[in-house]
């Protein structure tokens, strides 16, 4: 099948390094059509086939899509054809910052089409418009109208840690400020003993170069927590990064196979490479597939070994 480019990347520095990848069974086309949608600079930038000459784990047919890598609001996501094995929780949900309650407005009613609303579009101390929905594809947004730090992302990941992980909250923004390059938190606000769990997180905010990380605890029992099916990817520039990140992210939590791991907060991560898309996305569908098997049989992903795959020299 032919792999599809936009246009080419911009330079990693200009997006920041965490990459939300969105676990689907088999809507991840459908979804970034969505997505891209809303935004007028939304842009397709690849997308990748599972392998014709084998069939796959996640048992889906020879030569369908696999990822579909976007581009919405300046905030890289790659929407991932998995199989109906994860289910996307409001565990992480997405801020989206709106300059204008009007802008807010459109941004909500377009999100909330076709899904659910969670917590009503209006006005909140924290903010003259906000609401929170699902979006048709079961993906949780905090629309907000607040103003963004100067240069910061209009997106932002937020992880909400509940059930066996409410606590945590600013124990993993600490963790996260030591092990991520440019990174500090710059807001922490804690619960008072009259609204909640005292000391506990309820906002807190993490700068890592122009991305932003928010978090907050929760101590409400929602049925939910993290799982793999929101997984945050952390693009690496060569193997010393790839090494430094999954020795650090991994640390008390759990490593899992093609690059996937669990850090000891519950969250999802992949550690990968930059040069990952450009194998999986090759016009030479015999290197593709070899570069794809070879991933398949690793824990952290080599990146020589997989070009020696890609290159057929392995």
């Amino acid at each position: 099948m032919t792999q599809t480019h936009t246009d080419p990347r911009r330079p990693l520095e200009a997006h920041g390094p965490i990459v939300p990848c969105l676990w689907f069974d088999d809507r991840a086309e459908a979804a970034a059509r969505f997505y891209t949608s809303i935004f007028a600079d939304g842009r397709v930038t690849a997308v990748s086939h599972y392998p014709q000459s084998s069939d796959n784990p996640s048992g889906k047919p020879r030569g369908s899509v696999l990822t579909v890598e976007f581009e919405v609001a300046g905030q890289r996501f790659t929407a991932l054809n998995g199989g109906p094995r994860f289910t996307i929780n409001p565990s992480i949900s997405f801020f989206m910052y709106a300059e204008t309650p009007a802008e807010a407005d459109g941004l909500f009613g377009k999100l909330a089409d076709g899904g659910a609303v969670l917590m009503p579009l209006g006005e909140y101390p924290w903010s003259p418009r906000y609401g929170w929905a699902r979006d048709r594809f079961g993906v949780s947004w905090q629309v907000i109208t607040s103003r963004r730090p100067a240069g910061g992302s209009v997106i932002a990941p937020c992880l909400m840690f509940t059930g066996p992980w409410h606590g945590k909250a600013g124990p993993a923004l600490e963790a996260y400020a030591r092990i991520f390059r440019k990174a500090h938190v710059e807001a922490l606000e804690r619960y008072t003993a009259s609204e909640g769990p005292e000391g506990t997180i309820k906002h807190g905010r993490l700068a890592i170069g122009r991305q932003a990380l928010v978090a907050m605890d929760s101590p409400i029992d929602h049925g939910f927590t993290f799982n793999e099916a929101v997984s945050l990817q952390v693009m690496c520039e060569d193997q010393a990064e790839i090494d430094r990140y999954w020795a650090a992210l991994s640390e008390g939590g759990e490593q899992g196979p093609c690059g996937w791991l669990r850090d000891g907060f519950g969250v999802s991560w992949q550690i990968v490479p930059t040069t990952i898309a450009q194998w999986l996305t090759s016009e030479d569908s015999a290197a593709r597939d070899r570069a794809f098997a070879a991933v398949m049989k690793m824990k952290k992903l080599d990146i020589a070994t997989i070009q020696a795959a890609f290159a057929g020299k392995s």
